[in-house]
């Protein structure tokens, strides 16, 4: 039998990154009017989504300044895939 030993400040930090990036999808998902928030996932595409425009856009680069106090520019969006990559941008 395996089992994996995780240390105890590494299962706090996992569970704290993951809470973290729910409650930026909830925020990023709050910026879509027609979308169901079930959609927004780590993995979810966004600018494939049928909702997504440059004034999403234009919403979310605010929402990420107000609540994160990050300047996203729009180069950032271009190179975020999905929003995982794009919660990790501005963690930088």
């Amino acid at each position: 039998m395996f089992m994996w030993v995780i240390p105890q400040k590494s299962l706090i930090l996992f569970k704290y990154n993951n809470m973290e990036l729910q409650d930026f999808i909830n925020k990023f998902s709050e910026q879509f009017d027609d979308t169901e928030i079930s959609v927004f996932k780590p993995d979810t595409h966004f600018k494939e989504l049928e909702d997504w425009s440059s004034l999403v856009a234009l919403s979310v680069i605010a929402m990420i300044d107000e609540e994160y106090d990050v300047s996203l520019k729009g180069d950032d969006l271009l190179k975020s895939d999905t929003i995982q990559e794009l919660f990790e941008r501005i963690k930088k």
